[in-house]
């Protein structure tokens, strides 16, 4: 479980920095290009007393004033005329190679660890339990890959580069003012107190104001993703507007909190500007006024090393509000990496199961629930049975289908699968003797061969596809389309019927070939014809095979060996449908109900 308590910046930033590790090689390439970049910024101001002095006298000696070197015979004919234009090519030459290395190597780090992070994230997100998916909507997940890892590499990246080189540089700088006036360069330290003030006081306001501009990303996501699934409805019920105005609404407020950090940043940067310049105005005045016997040149470089101090120093003060939009988008990251991934505590394995399905004494609420959804379940089905699961919306039958294939958790009662109970049994274990076809098809933008033969079935051999698709009856269709088995479905199959969707997920299941089949109401997507054709079919591959059915309509459940009738979480009545008729109960009355429904239907045509 995520911590609730907020984890420091610090330590955020620090298990960032630990994804950095894997490149640690190139990392120090790139420290070592920042370091190189930054040693070039005093030479350049340095160079200036020279050229200052130079234009009074320039055949002096460049080495004149240093030990030693002066007196060597090579170096005793170098003049001031020569060395200062070709030290400024050689200086800017070594500063191009830092900056590349510093650069290239780092956004070869950052780049390497967003993928890393998103990776990681997607994974984390495969292994998440169902009820995190209940609980968070799929705008503010996909956000989390997309924008807050972008926030990230902002972190990870310019930051690093502009505290590791800016950094340096300031480093560089004040060693080279302290070298040649210490006195003076005691004077400016004394304005670091305040700029650390102001530095923390944005700190926190950038922080703050980041985590809000993330929520708000994840709304804009959120409602963009429901209206491009759900545009048929939208379209249908006229509902444009009214996502339009919802849009507008998310949008707005992202802007305004962009904008309020924009503020922020605008008033905090000036702030300290003026700071800076007035340290720099004390400087000034006291060159001016304590010059002694220094030299004009030694004057001009001290100033201009001082004047290329605020620059470096200002671009560090603004790294703060980009390490805090990472550090809060590294939150809600490491947040979700945090979460306890799907419970799997099984040990039990088995190459092939029976299909002997017993559920004992089973009850369950949804976590944070106080109303049972199943109470006191208890029945058998026997290998190759069919039982049949009917009651109103809400009874509680696509709950106990979930419970089977431990999309959730239960703790009170069995569900014994062959006499083991399905808690013991490892979960992809489990889940391999399990065949699931909702009313809710999932499909995925690829070939019909890659959606019948899905994940564990991939690579299935097209045979065995061409085989699994005409036992679904869904040959038919398929055999016309443009390019056959080939044929891309588009988004969710947007390019198929429902009742074709259907036929394509029932073909997923019967290559899948497992003991155990679950029908959540898998018929109920298909006109009259195809439900036939289907339920031929599903007659033909239930043989040897236990299957469980959840259906609305009651014709197609008429052969169950037994049938369950729930109301409220707990069965009511149990027998098979000649008995279930006779007794006149409940399901009596939803027979004669859809009976009667029927019978209008075929006079209004």
């Amino acid at each position: 479980m995520a911590n609730s308590t907020q984890q420091s910046s610090v330590r955020v930033y620090l298990r960032l920095l630990k994804y950095v590790m894997p490149y640690w090689g190139l990392f120090a390439i790139s420290i070592l290009g920042f370091v190189i970049f930054a040693s070039t910024q005093p030479m350049l101001g340095y160079i200036l007393k020279y050229f200052v002095d130079g234009l009074s006298n320039p055949d002096a000696n460049f080495f004149s004033g240093v030990p030693w070197l002066g007196e060597q015979p090579l170096l005793a004919n170098i003049k001031l005329l020569q060395a200062v234009p070709l030290l400024i090519v050689l200086i800017a030459l070594w500063q191009g190679i830092g900056s590349y290395l510093g650069n290239f190597f780092l956004a070869r780090v950052s780049l390497g660890l967003v993928h890393d992070l998103r990776v990681a994230l997607f994974g984390s997100l495969l292994a998440l339990p169902n009820r995190y998916f209940d609980n968070n909507n799929s705008g503010h997940l996909i956000s989390r890959i997309t924008f807050n890892v972008t926030m990230v590499t902002g972190a990870a990246t310019d930051a690093i580069k502009v505290v590791v080189r800016e950094g340096m540089t300031v480093i560089f700088l004040f060693a080279s003012l302290l070298w040649m006036n210490w006195k003076l360069t005691l004077v400016m330290l004394a304005i670091l107190p305040v700029i650390g003030v102001m530095v923390g006081n944005a700190s926190r306001k950038f922080r703050k104001q980041s985590k809000k501009i993330q929520v708000s990303m994840g709304d804009v996501t959120h409602v963009a993703s429901e209206t491009i699934q759900g545009y048929r409805v939208v379209r249908s019920f006229g509902g444009e507007r009214y996502e339009e105005q919802r849009f507008l609404e998310a949008s707005i407020d992202n802007t305004a909190k962009q904008l309020r950090m924009v503020r922020t940043g605008a008033i905090y940067t000036p702030s300290l500007q003026l700071v800076i310049y007035s340290a720099m105005a004390v400087v000034l005045f006291l060159v001016l006024l304590l010059r002694g016997d220094s030299s004009a040149g030694d004057l001009v470089a001290y100033i201009t090393l001082a004047g290329l101090l605020p620059k470096p120093i200002r671009q560090l003060s603004e790294v703060s509000s980009t390490i805090q939009k990472g550090v809060a988008g590294a939150e809600s990251i490491f947040e979700q990496l945090d979460e306890v991934p799907e419970v799997d505590h099984g040990t039990q394995e088995r190459e092939r199961v029976s299909g002997r399905l017993e559920v004992r004494n089973l009850s369950f609420q949804y976590p944070g629930s106080e109303k049972p959804v199943l109470n006191n379940i208890s029945f058998v089905a026997e290998p190759g049975q069919m039982i049949a699961l009917v009651g109103r919306s809400g009874s509680g039958k696509s709950t106990l289908a979930s419970l089977i294939p431990r999309f959730y958790h239960h703790e009170s009662g069995q569900i014994l699968l062959d006499g083991v109970d399905v808690e013991d049994y490892r979960l992809r274990n489990l889940r391999r003797h399990i065949a699931l076809v909702t009313q809710h098809v999932t499909l995925f933008n690829d070939s019909v061969t890659n959606n019948i033969a899905y994940g564990d079935l991939a690579g299935a051999p097209l045979e065995d596809v061409k085989r699994a698709a005409e036992a679904a009856f869904a040959a038919e269709f398929i055999e016309k389309m443009p390019q056959g088995y080939d044929t891309l479905v588009g988004e969710n199959g947007v390019l198929l019927s429902g009742g074709q969707r259907q036929r394509l997920a029932i073909a997923r299941a019967l290559l899948k070939d497992a003991p155990l089949l679950i029908l959540d109401e898998a018929t109920s997507a298909l006109d009259t014809e195809s439900e036939r054709h289907i339920q031929a079919a599903l007659d033909e591959v239930m043989k040897g095979r236990t299957t469980l059915v959840i259906a609305h309509r009651l014709s197609t459940i008429e052969k169950a060996d037994l049938i369950l009738v729930m109301d409220q979480g707990a069965i009511v009545e149990r027998g098979n449908h000649a008995e279930l008729l006779s007794a006149g109960g409940s399901y009596a009355r939803l027979h004669a109900q859809q009976f009667s429904d029927t019978l209008a239907a075929d006079k209004s045509e």
